[in-house]
């Protein structure tokens, strides 16, 4: 089972479109996957067919509550849910002083005994307690990133974040993929940026490249993942196309 944090501090970078699809096109697969919403504007829920979390996950960062009580089918065949809601947003300031509070998810993600081949963490767009928990819970990071002249800056600030974690709370974290998100290779701005992403990072980024797609975008609105909302369009070919990479990298290593 690989605890897998999709994190940009950035927002607006495809994070939580690459959590909801690429568990979608992972359960299609036949890879089991566990999303744990840790965002409390709840997005990933809500495009997973869950509109209210209530204070599940707030309780079991503060009560001691059981995460795995939290688990539900999602609107997508294969893929599981532990969703947030806007009651997460008290975190912060509940565990303000706790001593370890960062260690809490990890410990609470260790008890869990069903066979999901992976565990998608999808964070909110901020280096704070929620983000730092699941970056101290995880194995691996995958990095989204919006094609855009800030891109380069924002990774470069992920990474410093992630040497930063791994030096001080989780030594055996590993940053594994870089997704390309939202290119239109019609533009020389999609094209240079792409070109600099690999440059500069090399094998880390995927070869798999997710395309601008308004179809894409309307999938939330129906909380639908668009290998169901969309099965043939690019969106979903696409996510499919980065579960396959995603698996075939693990094979490789």
């Amino acid at each position: 089972m690989k605890i897998l944090a999709v994190t940009n501090q950035k927002g607006g970078s495809g994070k939580t479109t690459t959590t909801v699809n690429l568990a979608a096109a992972l359960g299609e697969i036949g890879c089991q996957t566990l999303v744990v919403d840790l965002d409390p504007q709840a997005s990933a829920s809500a495009w997973l067919g869950s509109k209210d979390g209530g204070r599940g996950l707030l309780d079991v960062f503060t009560n001691n509550g059981s995460l795995a009580a939290l688990v539900r089918e999602s609107a997508a065949l294969g893929v599981d849910l532990v969703p947030s809601s806007t009651w997460l947003a008290g975190v912060e300031k509940a565990l303000a002083g706790e001593v370890g509070a960062e260690m809490i998810l990890r410990e609470v993600l260790a008890e869990l005994s069903e066979p999901w081949n992976f565990i998608l963490l999808d964070c909110p767009p901020s280096l704070g307690l929620l983000t730092v928990s699941a970056l101290c819970a995880s194995h691996e990071v995958l990095v989204p990133v919006e094609v855009s002249s800030m891109a380069m800056a924002g990774l470069a600030g992920v990474m410093q974040t992630m040497d930063r974690v791994r030096d001080r709370l989780n030594p055996d974290l590993t940053v594994t993929e870089v997704l390309i998100c939202r290119a239109d290779a019609r533009t020389n701005l999609s094209r240079e940026v792409t070109e600099r992403l690999r440059e500069r990072f090399g094998k880390l980024v995927m070869n798999t490249v997710i395309r601008e797609n308004v179809r894409l975008r309307e999938a939330w609105s129906f909380a639908q993942p668009v290998t169901t909302y969309d099965p043939q369009g690019r969106g979903a070919e696409d996510y499919r196309a980065a579960a396959a990479e995603l698996l075939e990298r693990r094979r490789q290593t």
